[in-house]
């Protein structure tokens, strides 16, 4: 880790930390989380995540069931899966692992999850929360991204932030979570003209497009922070494969008062967060539960 790391990995245990004691709270009031993973087809990367999140499940007591469906399967086939474990109340938490077939719209799949299940926080309802600033359940990823600005020390109140990617699932959630925290936001996208004009003048910029070297330390101000979300897998000159992120990494912290590595920075933190919402999920439909017996008593 270089001096000006934020050690992604260091706040992912401390969060896990933190999950683990509150699922045994829940255990202890007679509520046993579970999260169901749901894929379609065969694809690597998404079981690399199956297999990362039941590590983590285990690790702080969350029960975890993977369901693999059939590349062909219809979306009408897959809604009945949803809905059968919206219903099933042993079933706290569901996710549904990403890239889906063309013939399936995602946005769609993740609309037909009970809200009060959404462990991943794309739901409208979810994404809506945080417009409210209702955050305790955000998208993961930019949850990740926040909280690791977050161990910077730096007051979000009045902050400059840029963002660059506008993705729905990262930019956008992100914008959000910064305004309800009192940042000032700036989301640059494929259409923004001059991208270091922007980035130039915040105190905190974060980077998701997946374009290897898309920033460099002459597109930051001295002392800014890097929040580095790209994940790109590349070919050195020995034909060696290695995995970095959307900024020039060395050009960056140069530069850069604080900066996450590519590995190490957000990904572990996004699976942390992840169990986090899972705890959420379940505390979410005890308190349901127990509201809707209090008013048939």
């Amino acid at each position: 880790m270089g001096e000006t790391d934020i050690d992604g990995r260091a706040l992912a245990t401390e969060i896990l930390t933190d999950v683990g004691e509150r699922i045994a709270r829940l255990k202890a009031a007679g509520w046993f989380p579970k999260l169901v993973s749901i894929s379609v087809g065969d694809n690597p990367a998404a079981a690399f995540y199956v297999r990362n999140q039941r590590r983590r499940c285990e690790q702080v007591g969350i029960e975890f069931e993977e369901r693999q469906y059939r590349d062909d399967i219809t979306p009408e086939e897959l809604y009945a899966a949803i809905w059968a474990l919206n219903a099933d109340p042993r079933v706290t938490g569901i996710i549904i692992q990403r890239p889906v077939p063309a013939s399936l719209s995602i946005k769609r799949l993740q609309a037909a999850i009970d809200p009060l299940k959404d462990v991943e926080g794309m739901h409208p309802t979810s994404i809506g929360n945080i417009v409210y600033q209702e955050l305790d359940l955000a998208p993961c990823t930019a949850m990740a991204s926040v909280e690791l600005l977050r161990r910077t020390g730096v007051q979000l109140e009045g902050l400059e932030a840029t963002i660059i990617g506008h993705s729905e699932i990262v930019g956008k959630p992100i914008a959000f979570l910064l305004m309800a925290e009192g940042a000032t936001v700036t989301v640059c996208h494929h259409m923004t003209r001059d991208v270091g004009l922007h980035s130039r003048r915040a105190d905190a910029v974060f980077v998701a497009v997946g374009k290897p070297d898309l920033l460099n330390g002459d597109m930051i101000r001295p002392g800014a922070t890097v929040i580095d979300i790209g994940i790109n897998q590349v070919r050195d000159a020995e034909g060696n494969e290695r995995i970095v992120g959307d900024c020039n990494y060395d050009s960056c912290a140069q530069t850069a008062g604080w900066i996450t590595p590519v590995p190490g920075g957000v990904g572990p933190v996004t699976v942390s967060i992840l169990m986090r919402n899972a705890a959420v999920a379940t505390q979410r439909l005890k308190d349901h539960y127990e509201s809707q017996l209090h008013r048939r008593l």
